[in-house]
């Protein structure tokens, strides 16, 4: 494992990967710097460039855009209250009262230098863990990944917005559209209504684009007129951060970015409660908790260390397990099977250098995030003001093209309009779609396990998963208690902080 990562340095350090890491970066910090754009609607749209780069160029490509965009959704959180993406909900409780305050510019850098601190840090982490529980995850039989898949879906579809029957609904919709095309176990065709092109499954990419991407585009054509914000009541004012302030927000940094590691390592949970658990500890740990929600730099500092430090780890299920982190990295595994790198168990000892290169490459472009950071929020702040009017039609030719190129089927474009209009009624609905993308990824893993299991039992599948296999055992016993604490605490921050 030493070996592929002195390998990986080698292959990271490439000028044209720093470059498009750059423009990811700039990219995502762009979209998310646009009130209602979102960086998962960036993500799913940009997805298609990666099939046409080399592995080392296309994934860090996205990462960039993954960094980038949770950071920009920072920008119009703290000047206008109109948070670019979910993961900056809990920066609008202080950010917007810096700005009345005349201290937008600390606001803004503070909530830069602490997404890169957390990120960085987290990253570091990352690449620090990934090699010992990927050489766990080699251990794990069939019976275990099964155990491991069905904890990671029931705690996902319970960490979801909105209520937890709704979380499974989709899930189970999910599974079953995973199911389309072959069995995995006998290769058999099924569930296919007489449709040759899905034969051999629903295509990926339009399905991430149709159901991530164009629920989006819809929305923000409603709501287009209502997200316009005056030139003239947006200004930068105030002096910059000083390092005794930034100083004096170590401790609420480093706090932060330890609980959005551990969030990003648990399936489903993402940025959003990490950032909403950050904030909350610093409140609790304050000795002025009244301060907070009155314009306090160490509330910008918790939300946005907590919600960026979640970005790294969510890739150690991904790459060990198979089992995305969060919807963004759902984005990440059309990319990575496009490329022939299937996320799993495998994939670190077949492909070691490959992956240390990407993660090494992560913890490079937190210094250009950085510097592209420090230079662009004048101009980061200005593209807040621009019309969504102008940029929805440019955003719905890229869905539809984007599908195209990806193998010229007209079928193709059908599924795309198809899982845009099932994503579209679900967010109507108040169903949170990411419970069913999980489980149309996960599904076909999950069945060949248990097909897997069930070969292995010799036809004993209870007696042989739940006593002869203690980790599984215990890993199934263990999924209730999980799932109810993982909800619990989801729930009882989305109440406190008022999100539905």
């Amino acid at each position: 494992m030493f070996e592929s990562f002195i390998e990986g340095i080698g292959l990271a350090f490439r000028l044209d990967t720093m470059l498009y890491m750059s423009g990811g970066l700039f990219l995502g910090m762009f979209v998310g710097s646009l009130p209602g754009f979102t960086t998962l609607m960036a993500m799913a749209i940009l997805l298609p460039i990666s099939f046409f780069l080399d592995p080392l160029l296309g994934i860090p490509f996205l990462i960039g855009v993954y960094k980038g965009g949770i950071y920009g959704g920072s920008i119009p959180a703290i000047l206008v209250s109109m948070p670019g993406t979910g993961a900056a909900v809990a920066t609008t409780f202080d950010g917007p009262a810096l700005t009345k305050k005349g201290q937008a510019r600390k606001g803004l850098e503070i909530a830069l230098f602490s997404s890169v601190s957390g990120d960085l840090t987290s990253d570091i982490i990352t690449i620090a863990l990934i090699g010992p529980i990927a050489a766990i995850a080699l251990l794990l039989g069939p019976p275990e990944l099964a155990a491991i898949l069905f904890l990671a879906l029931v705690v996902i579809s319970a960490t979801s917005s909105g209520v937890f029957v709704k979380g499974l609904l989709m899930l189970i919709v999910g599974l079953f559209f995973g199911m389309i095309g072959q069995d995995p176990i006998g290769a058999l065709s099924r569930f296919s209504f007489g449709f040759p092109e899905i034969e051999s499954g629903i295509p990926l990419l339009p399905m991430l684009i149709g159901v991530f991407a164009l629920p989006e585009i819809f929305t923000g054509i409603e709501k287009k007129a209502s997200s316009i914000v005056n030139k003239s009541e947006l200004k930068i004012s105030g002096d910059r951060l000083t390092f005794t302030e930034f100083k004096s927000c170590g401790r609420t940094i480093v706090r932060s970015t330890m609980i959005g590691t551990l969030i990003g390592m648990v399936p489903g949970v993402g940025q959003v409660v990490a950032a909403f658990m950050g904030y909350a500890a610093a409140k609790a740990a304050s000795p002025h908790p009244e301060k907070f929600g009155t314009g306090e730099i160490e509330g910008v500092a918790a939300a946005e260390a907590a919600n960026n430090a979640v970005n790294g780890p969510t890739l150690v299920p991904l790459l060990t397990l198979g089992i995305p982190g969060d919807n963004l990295t759902v984005i990440l595994v059309g990319a990575f099977i496009a490329q022939g790198m299937r996320p799993g168990p495998q994939l670190m000892e077949e492909q070691g250098p490959m992956v240390f290169a990407i993660l090494i490459a992560m913890v490079i472009a937190n210094v250009l995030f950085l510097g592209i950071g420090y230079v662009c929020i004048p101009f980061f702040a200005k593209v807040v003001t621009i019309r969504k009017s102008f940029l929805l039609p440019l955003t719905l030719v890229f869905a539809f093209a984007g599908t195209w190129i990806f193998r010229a089927q007209p079928f193709d474009l059908g599924v795309l309009i198809f899982f845009g209009a099932f994503g579209y009624m679900a967010k109507k609905l108040h169903f949170d779609v990411t419970p069913m993308a999980m489980g149309f990824i996960l599904g076909p893993t999950l069945e060949y396990s248990f097909g897997q299991s069930v070969t292995l039992s010799s036809g004993h599948l209870f007696q042989y998963m739940m006593f002869e296999r203690p980790i599984s055992a215990a890993i199934f016993a263990l999924t209730p208690i999980v799932t109810f604490l993982m909800w619990r605490r989801s729930a009882r921050l989305r109440k406190e902080f008022g999100t539905g």
